[in-house]
């Protein structure tokens, strides 16, 4: 193996990490919007909750 072909080599390497380490990141972007989403569904659930039980409705 010449040394181009390592320096190739090690470079593929690099760039698939760099891409696996992305895909990573993006993965754990949507979960966290996800879960931001849900929350604000919940929060919004609750603030419901309160207003009909300020108004009386049960």
């Amino acid at each position: 193996m010449g040394m181009d072909n390592k320096v190739d080599n090690a470079k593929d390497q690099v760039q698939g990490k760099a891409k696996e380490a992305e895909g990573k990141a993006q993965g754990l972007m949507g979960k966290a919007k996800d879960k931001l989403a849900d929350a604000k569904d919940k929060v919004g659930d609750v603030v419901d909750d309160v207003k009909d039980k300020l108004k009386g409705d049960k």
